[in-house]
């Protein structure tokens, strides 16, 4: 086999596909590996530029064969799906990889330490477990509705609701079931508080994360979760860039010279921008609550609603964590406004 500079790699669970070119893009390399393979072939293979997809595993396998001296780089899957040739096969993907990691316009992914992975997994789980926490709050209310047994809207009134059902007394039949529900989302509410304890003490030891705080909207869950997902901003040119990649600026549909611009692609991290969004409409309903002024946000407030000016804080909120992140400042109210 002669020795290839470029590798294309198309992750899976057990079987790996690998596609290598030379020098002169002649296609030297079509393999496929077990897993237990990967680590002993590119460890006698001499450095070369390997690509992947960024998925589940690739940041693994990207610190993995950087350690042999590779210069691995991962893609955002919808930048490499434009290189399949033709057909849905391993084969394929590994040679749309190996293409796609030798163009200068290609996108990178920022490979993520373990440490980085390990906050973004408090996240995710603590995300998963408010998904829970809402689809038991509103089975318990649906039940308990069925037997004309109602409360206020709202996590925070369930406590109430499971009250009032003990005092109607239901069927023995269902006072079970009911029981069990409440004690899940008691048990839930109890691991969230957990995860959020163990994110702010992870917020208390990042000094990124504290400079992030400075900004109005921004708490410990959103700081840290924008100093895990973005160890480095620098793949983003300008902060609009960043914006962009959030879903956070409008849509275009143009042609002709003529410019119309739609509603928010909602592109990118979702959970990024939902709490972007939940922290500006925190700030929005404090602003609400003080003297009306002349400053920037209150003059969107008179000519659009409160979601629209959420949206165009959280675009603002995200160009203002580009800088911070970027430059290693904090927030300057006065210079922001």
């Amino acid at each position: 086999m002669e020795q290839p500079i470029t590798i294309g790699v198309d992750l899976a669970k057990s079987v790996f596909q690998l596609h290598g070119v030379d020098a002169e893009g002649a296609v030297v390399l079509r393999r496929q590996l077990r897993r237990s393979q990967m680590l002993p072939f590119f460890q006698n293979l001499p450095p070369c530029l390997v690509g992947m997809e960024a998925c589940a595993g690739s940041h693994h396998w990207a610190r993995a064969l950087g350690r042999f001296g590779h210069d691995v780089r991962l893609m955002p899957p919808s930048q490499v799906k434009p290189y399949v040739r033709r057909g849905k096969t391993d084969r394929a993907d590994a040679a749309a990889i190996c293409e796609a990691v030798t163009r200068p316009s290609m996108r990178f992914v920022p490979v993520k330490s373990e440490k980085t992975q390990a906050l973004l997994l408090c996240h995710k789980a603590h995300e998963f477990l408010v998904r829970q926490l809402t689809q038991v709050t509103n089975a318990i209310r649906a039940h308990l509705g069925e037997f004309g047994i109602v409360a206020a809207k709202g996590v925070h009134n369930i406590g109430r609701l499971l009250e009032a059902g003990e005092r109607a007394h239901p069927p023995a039949t269902a006072r079970r079931p009911l029981r069990l529900l409440a004690d899940q989302f008691f048990q839930t509410q109890e691991k969230i508080g957990e995860l959020t304890r163990e994110i702010r003490r992870e917020a208390e030891a990042s000094a990124p994360a504290k400079r992030l705080q400075t900004v109005p909207g921004v708490g410990p869950i959103t700081a840290t979760a924008l100093v895990a997902t973005l160890p480095d901003v620098t793949g983003f040119r300008t902060s609009r860039d960043l914006s962009a990649w959030l879903g956070l600026t409008p849509k275009p549909h143009s042609s002709g010279g003529k410019e119309r611009l739609g509603r928010i692609s909602k592109m990118g991290n979702r959970y990024l921008r939902r709490l972007l969004y939940l922290g500006a409409m925190g700030v929005i309903a404090s602003r609400r609550r003080e003297q009306p002024g002349e400053d920037w946000l209150w003059r969107i407030l008179q000519r659009k609603t409160a979601k629209q000016a959420a949206i165009a804080l959280a675009n603002r909120m995200a160009r203002i964590v580009w800088a911070l992140l970027r430059n290693g400042t904090e927030y300057e109210a006065m210079r922001a406004a």
